[in-house]
């Protein structure tokens, strides 16, 4: 799915918007899950759930990544400006490569394994690049060779899959290397557009690649619906609510908020300002498949109550970005969207009088 997302990236826009991307990616959503962190520990005492805060800074860093799945297809639908969508969607993508980094060095901290960030951070994301770049050289060589659309998809299924694996027996990002193979495939398919409108005139690559995506992406949200059993029903779960939900929306807000007030970073982009920008980021910033994955992760290393706790809460904030923000997620854009131009226009009107 990850591969089939960063596919369709556009890389003029992509290109235009790297810096932004890359702060997103990176820097936001580490200091949204130690902001989390912190607010849900404050609630943890209030509502005595019994966990310390490095068990709360865990939990933050499974629910900072947003979902590329849920974020691609509602963004789709949404008439969004390329620019605006190229940024949501990239990011989407690469930051759930930093979410499992630093889920894995927190995660250390919590289990008393010491782990040095700077190498976990050097060899999850370098090891992913190097492994994605040969991987995907030695087998653009092979698509050039060929002239069948059949042959195209297997080599790029072989692409992911082999990146995937290689980089999991030696400790790399995963899913940094599936995003970077999906965008050098698409990248070098767009550069030899002739060539592959010749050999795939029906366009059978993207067709699959459209149809796998749909059909994981399905079956992706069932799997998250029969998860709702695991739930423990109890009074507590309604605290673990109120207190997950405030904790994601506002980490989520500072994290895009400071993040662009970074030096360099002057503007926010298609003439939004900070508040508006951020709101946008916020409601927009869908959780899911890897959220879960990372949580169902840590039930051999937490105590029972503190994995109900995590898994609770994780799996109710799915559910509130994916039903309540993901439906809302229109209106909430065109209210922001008339904020946006109301107050341009009075900018405007201000510049006459003076």
């Amino acid at each position: 799915m990850l591969f089939a997302g960063a596919s369709g990236v556009r890389f003029n826009k992509f290109t235009k918007n790297i810096k932004n991307i890359t702060i997103l990616s990176f820097i936001s959503t580490a200091i949204a899950a130690f902001i989390y962190g912190l607010i849900f520990y404050l609630f943890s005492l209030l509502f005595k759930f019994n966990v310390n805060i490095w068990i709360c800074i865990l939990l933050g860093c499974i629910i900072a990544p947003t979902d590329p799945i849920a974020a691609t297809g509602i963004l789709s639908k949404l008439g969004m400006s390329k620019n605006l969508t190229t940024i949501m969607e990239s990011e989407s993508l690469f930051n759930d490569g930093m979410g499992v980094i630093l889920f894995a060095f927190v995660k250390s901290i919590v289990t008393n394994i010491g782990t040095n960030i700077g190498i976990v951070l050097i060899k999850e994301i370098l090891g992913a690049i190097v492994v994605a770049f040969l991987i995907c050289f030695i087998l653009i060589l092979l698509l050039k060779k060929s002239h069948k659309p059949a042959t195209h998809v297997l080599i790029s299924i072989l692409a992911v899959s082999s990146s995937y694996v290689i980089c999991s027996l030696f400790g790399f990002s995963g899913c940094i290397a599936s995003v970077l193979c999906g965008m050098i495939f698409s990248y070098y398919r767009n550069k030899n557009q002739n060539f592959f409108y010749l050999a795939d005139s029906k366009n059978i690559y993207e067709s699959f690649w459209k149809l796998v995506d749909n059909i994981l992406n399905s079956v992706l949200f069932v799997l998250i619906g029969m998860m709702l059993f695991k739930l423990d029903i109890s009074f507590n779960l309604l605290f673990i609510f109120i207190s997950a939900i405030i904790a994601s929306l506002f980490s989520r807000f500072c994290g895009v908020s400071i993040s662009l007030s970074l030096p360099k970073i002057k503007n926010a982009p298609d003439g939004y300002n900070l508040v508006e920008y951020s709101s946008l980021m916020t409601w927009t910033a869908l959780k899911g498949g890897l959220s879960l994955a990372l949580v169902l992760s840590t039930q051999s290393v937490l105590a029972n109550n503190e994995y109900t706790i995590l898994f609770s809460a994780v799996y109710l904030t799915i559910a509130f970005t994916v039903i309540f923000q993901g439906l809302t997620t229109k209106r909430v854009y065109h209210y922001i969207e008339k904020h946006k131009a109301i107050r341009i226009r009075r900018d405007s009107e201000e510049k006459c009088v003076l």
